[in-house]
């Protein structure tokens, strides 16, 4: 755990320093504001629950936003073959660069989830897949541009039938 919140900082960027600053000073002023208008005890309580809703769901929410539209990408999935002679599921396809900014790295995260043809337990599989693989693609994406990837997903012994998500995370 340590090692990631260190991995978090680390990792943030000047517009998240941006964001969480004018997070913590809107929560300061509304707890200013709060004391000021302490005689009208309702709305003071109204504007401590706001500010401590701003701070907690404000900084995740902005946080994530912000990534979102910073480090856009998509990724598309080629080809998915579990191989004969080994333990082993092959995943090709490429990662896109939807963004502005060129990436230096992306953590591609796979999941294979189990398909049971039934409508009311298909929507949640997806939620929980029985088998995850993660690769990291070093090489430089400029804007715009495409990157290709291959990635195993090991030991893989499912024979009945699967799908598989891929997601991006690069920066």
């Amino acid at each position: 755990m340590k090692t990631k919140i260190i991995d978090f900082i680390n990792n943030l960027l000047i517009y998240d320093y941006f964001l969480f600053g004018g997070i913590i000073l809107l929560f300061i002023l509304l707890l200013i504001l709060a004391i000021v208008l302490r005689e009208k005890i309702a709305f003071a309580i109204l504007l401590v629950l706001v500010a401590f809703g701003i701070l907690t769901a404000g900084s995740v929410g902005g946080y994530l936003w912000l990534h979102s539209y910073l480090f856009k990408s998509g990724v598309t999935v080629t080809e998915v073959k579990a191989l004969e002679f080994t333990e082993a599921l092959l995943v090709r396809g490429e990662v896109h660069n939807l963004s502005k900014r060129p990436f230096s790295r992306c953590t591609l995260s796979t999941g294979v989830y189990k398909v049971t043809h039934n409508r009311y337990i298909d929507p949640i599989y997806p939620y929980i897949p029985f088998k995850k693989s993660t690769y990291t693609l070093e090489e430089p994406i400029g804007a715009g541009e495409k990157a290709p990837f291959k990635l195993f997903v090991e030991p893989f012994r499912y024979t009945k039938d699967f799908n598989i998500t891929v997601k991006a995370e690069c920066r």
